[in-house]
């Protein structure tokens, strides 16, 4: 994947080298670290007075990084991130009913299916919610490993390889030990660790995309940050706003055709998508999410009421400190940060309380941007004429890693270093009763608990979202409602008054009901 950001800037300098580190030997350069041996004063002269690159050019000196620790480093990020998935997954712990969703979307596609996504309403077409279609990518490891568990490893991965783009770009860039460090708090991000917490999501595969497009841009490779952010679009519907922006970068950097190219592309793309392709694929014939930033529940909301409400929350305010905090505030120096701009904005601009915070998932396509971004501020501090900004950079990165490791205290990765993740309890061994108890290749209507755990070999319906269907099995977990069910039969055929059931399994707090009656239209 990195084979598309080499050229030959990957040569590492040698000998003096200027404030921010990247001016070639014996140069008489200039700040921006152009020069070339015996150059000229503008830093545009190359070796021996011979003619250099013109100013603007990709010509910096980078200093050496080898890809092994970054890969080891990267298999360790792996391993805590597939483990605390998989052991939450393995106790029945999911938060919602997204894994689900999106495995029966992958598993849609691995039978050359279109995306038929049940839980969301039998027949449900995928396209006409979210324009994922690049889940597709997915297919050749679930043929592997037909199980949720392969896309919550395969989001332990990309989040993994996103870990050495940023930690490789930090250490060209920067040189000295950043590399590494920088790999680490990237890593251990509370963005990161609160994604794979929230079980899998289509942005998992945004993230080193971003993290792709980013490097680009800090090494001047303007093309290769074009055709990067291109597949932008086929990760999720507003992404095409952020690949405007990155276009919108190009031309601040001096890229001007590129960068309106690129710009227009992506909004073109944005409004087909929402505009065109998925009301096209929905039932309702319209993108659903608008709403989330028009209605407040069943109150309507005016779009300047939204606007002038997107710092009301002290929610927002907190997600926004520790957006930029971690990465001691020096990310705010760099062009980059405008890429964190058109997710913020819909996620503010929300009546959706989940997307103002610090947790779910709704982060962690920020991760890499306001990482490289701090990359390039302390590179651009480094050269400031303030001694006090020089000095404060030059010690940015082993604070970002401090307030990393020190949040991670709070984080969802502090688990593994308990003893009691990783034991089993009661409710879990009732759970792994009860999906035996489930028939395979049954139509199943069912809760969080036990969904995702059915979803690669039945026929699976969120409960109360299948009406006229009666499946063959209703299977629920008692306490997973705020309400008590008092009597679990009465309840599956007020759901379903079209049937009958009966408990053929009881393993408190779960009760499984089968079908006594035929299904509809047969007899």
């Amino acid at each position: 994947m990195l084979d598309l950001n080499q050229s030959g800037t990957d040569t590492p300098g040698d000998g003096n080298k200027n404030s921010d580190g990247n001016g070639d030997r014996n140069g008489a350069g200039n700040g921006n670290g152009t020069g070339g041996r015996n150059g000229n004063g503008n830093g545009t002269g190359g070796r021996n007075g011979e003619p250099g690159p013109a100013p603007g050019t990709a010509a910096r000196a980078l200093h050496p990084a080898p890809v092994r620790p970054y890969l080891i480093t990267a298999a360790v990020l792996c391993a805590l991130y597939f483990l605390y998935a998989y052991l939450r997954y393995s106790h029945f712990h999911s938060p919602s009913w997204d894994l689900g969703i999106f495995e029966q979307e992958v598993r849609a596609y691995a039978g050359f299916h279109a995306p038929v996504v049940d839980i969301k309403g039998p027949g449900y077409l995928i396209l006409g919610d979210h324009f994922s279609p690049v889940v597709a990518l997915l297919v050749p490891l679930y043929w592997i490993w037909p199980s949720a568990l392969a896309l919550l490893f395969a989001q332990a991965a990309l989040f993994a390889a996103s870990a050495v783009v940023v930690g490789r770009t930090a250490q060209q860039i920067l040189g000295g030990r950043a590399g590494l460090c920088v790999t680490v708090a990237y890593g251990l991000s509370w963005g990161l660790q609160e994604a794979v917490k929230s079980e899998f999501h289509e942005i998992a595969l945004a993230v080193p995309l971003i993290a792709l497009v980013c490097r680009a841009l800090l090494l001047e490779r303007w093309w290769a940050a074009v055709l990067w952010a291109l597949p932008l679009v086929l990760v999720k519907e507003d992404l095409g706003v952020t690949v405007a922006v990155v276009g919108a970068v190009l031309a601040l950097l001096g890229r001007r055709l590129q960068g309106m190219l690129l710009a227009a592309f992506g909004m073109f793309a944005f409004a087909l998508t929402v505009l065109v392709l998925i009301p096209a694929a929905s039932s309702a014939g319209t993108y659903d999410y608008w709403t989330k930033i028009e209605k407040n529940g069943e109150r309507e909301v005016s779009l300047l009421d939204s606007v002038l409400g997107v710092l009301n929350s002290s929610v927002k305010l907190e997600m926004l400190v520790f957006l930029v905090g971690i990465t001691a505030f020096l990310a705010l120096r760099s062009p980059l940060i405008l890429l964190v701009l058109p997710t913020l904005g819909w996620r503010l601009l929300s009546q959706d309380s989940n997307h103002w915070g610090m947790v779910w998932h709704y982060s962690a396509i920020l991760m890499p941007v306001v990482f490289l971004a701090m990359v390039d501020g302390v590179r651009r501090s480094r050269a400031s004429k303030r001694p006090w900004l020089v000095s404060y950079a030059n010690v940015a990165v082993p604070v970002a890693t401090a307030i990393a490791v020190t949040l991670t205290q709070h984080l969802p990765l502090r688990d593994l270093l308990r003893p009691e993740t990783y034991a089993a309890d009661a409710k879990a061994e009732a759970a792994r009763r009860t999906l035996e108890a489930i028939p395979v290749g049954a139509r199943v209507e069912t809760d969080i608990t036990l969904m995702s755990h059915l979803t690669s070999d039945r026929t699976v319906y969120w409960i109360g979202g299948a009406p006229g269907t009666a499946p063959d099995v209703v299977a629920i977990n008692l306490d997973f409602w705020s309400q008590p069910i008092d009597d679990p039969v009465r309840y599956a055929e007020q759901l379903h008054p079209e049937a009958e059931y009966r408990i053929t399994h009881r393993a408190d707090p779960f009760v499984v009901m089968e079908r006594t009656t035929p299904a509809p239209g047969n007899g």
